[in-house]
C-alpha cells in the first residue's frame, strides 16, 4: 500500500527567496503527523508546496503514490487532499451553512461527509448554521474551516495552526475532532505552535528549522527527546 504522502528532496521558493531546502518526510495512511518548529521555519510553506501554492518548487511530492509536484492546485485537491490555511478564509457575507456548502466533492475515491454528519461532529455549527460568517466566534470559524474540507471527500488533511489563539474549551473540541477523524481512517498533517495540543494527538513528529527537517521521532520517543525539543522550540 502506498504512503498517503511522500516528500523527497523538496525545494521551494517565493520569488527569489529560497525557503525549503531538501525536505524529506513521509506519512502513512491513517497517521497523524505534526510539523513543529519556530515561526519562519518553513512549516506553512511545506503545506503550501504540497498544494502547489508556492512560487516554484522542485523535488518529489507523491500523494497516494501519484507524483503531484507539477500539478495545478485543483488537480491536487482531486487527489483527496484538503487544506485548512491559518487565515481560515470564511466568507463573511454568507451564513455558516452557506460557507459549509460552498466546496464541491472533489475526491474521485471517497464521498465527502454529509452536512448532518458534520453537524453531529460540530454541534456548535448546527446551532449557528444561519449566522453570518462575521458573527461566528474565532473558534466557530475554525471549526467551520475544518468542516468545509471534510465535505470535499478529502482523506489527507493539511491543518495549519488550527488551535492558535482559541479558548481552551475550543482547543479541546478540536483535539476530540482529530481523534475522531483518525479513528475513521483520515490522514492528518498538522502544523502546530501549541506543543501541548499536538503532543497527545500525533503518532510522529518532524521538527523544522531554516527550511529543513532537523529531527524526527515517534510519539513513544517523545520523553527521550524533550531536551532536544526544549532547545529547538523552547517548549
Amino acid at each position: 500500500m502506498s504512503k498517503a504522502l511522500e516528500i523527497s528532496k523538496l525545494q521551494a521558493w517565493y520569488g527569489e527567496s529560497h525557503i525549503l531546502h531538501d525536505v524529506n518526510l513521509s506519512v502513512e495512511q491513517g497517521e497523524v503527523v505534526t510539523l513543529l518548529g519556530r515561526n519562519g521555519a518553513g512549516r506553512t510553506t511545506t503545506l503550501r508546496a504540497i498544494m502547489g501554492l508556492t512560487g516554484r518548487s522542485e523535488g518529489s511530492i507523491k500523494i497516494n503514490g501519484v507524483e503531484s509536484i507539477r500539478m495545478p492546485t485543483y488537480k491536487i485537491a482531486h487527489l483527496g487532499v484538503g487544506y485548512c490555511p491559518e487565515e481560515r478564509a470564511i466568507f463573511s457575507s454568507l451564513s455558516a451553512e452557506e460557507n459549509l456548502l460552498l466546496p464541491p466533492v472533489v475526491s474521485k475515491t471517497a464521498k465527502g461527509m454529509s452536512v448532518d454528519e458534520i453537524y453531529a461532529m460540530f454541534p456548535n455549527l448546527a446551532e449557528r448554521r444561519d449566522s453570518q460568517g462575521t458573527r461566528l466566534s474565532g473558534g466557530e470559524q475554525q471549526m467551520l474551516a475544518v468542516a468545509r474540507i471534510l465535505r470535499t471527500g478529502a482523506r489527507l488533511l493539511l491543518l495549519d495552526e488550527i488551535s492558535e489563539g482559541l479558548a481552551p474549551v475550543i482547543v479541546q473540541a478540536l483535539a476530540r475532532m482529530i481523534l475522531t477523524l483518525k479513528s475513521q481512517g483520515y490522514t492528518i498533517v498538522m502544523v502546530e505552535q501549541n506543543f501541548r495540543f499536538a503532543a497527545p494527538l500525533a503518532d510522529r513528529f518532524y521538527v523544522m528549522e531554516h527550511g529543513q527537517i532537523v529531527e524526527q521521532f515517534a510519539a513513544r520517543e517523545l520523553d527521550a527527546n524533550m531536551s532536544v525539543l526544549n532547545e529547538l522550540l523552547g517548549v
